[in-house]
């Protein structure tokens, strides 16, 4: 699997984790057990709340 697909299912699964319970810090635990470095999940809980905004003004 390339790099951007790995990319785009973790957004996908912490987007659909953060509908559910919406704490960032859950959000950044979560992050933290699939492996992810502490300045990527940073920037993947920016990127998942800016998308859950947008889910939620649709």
């Amino acid at each position: 699997m390339k790099s951007d697909e790995r990319r785009f299912h973790r957004l996908n699964y912490l987007l659909k984790y953060y509908l559910t319970n919406p704490t960032e810090n859950d959000l950044y635990l979560r992050a933290k057990q699939m492996g992810i470095s502490d300045s990527t999940a940073k920037d993947y809980i920016r990127t998942v709340i800016i998308q859950a905004q947008k889910t939620y003004l649709q």
